[in-house]
């Protein structure tokens, strides 16, 4: 449960992730999941636990989390255009 009320981890992340759409109970569990076999890789492996972070699925699916940022202000009533900026 420290885990998953930790701030700006992925195991945070990944809990509120499976919350939203599983319920927390079901969440925990995956979570227990997720920190049994980082430790079993530790532990087999010789490494060190390297957090991913909390942005880790916004940075490997950028479409989906533009995508559903899109929807929610939509849900709020706003009307969303999106532009892209030359970033140099």
């Amino acid at each position: 449960m420290a885990a998953s009320k930790s701030k700006g981890t992925y195991l945070s992340a990944r809990y509120r992730r499976i919350a939203s759409s599983r319920g927390r109970l079901r969440a925990v569990v995956a979570l227990e999941h997720s920190i049994l076999t980082a430790v079993w890789h530790m532990l087999a492996n010789g490494e060190i636990y390297h957090d991913p972070g909390a942005d880790h699925y916004t940075r490997i699916e950028p479409d989906r989390a533009r995508t559903k940022a899109i929807r929610q202000l939509e849900s709020l009533g706003y009307e969303v255009v999106i532009t892209r900026t030359n970033v140099a």
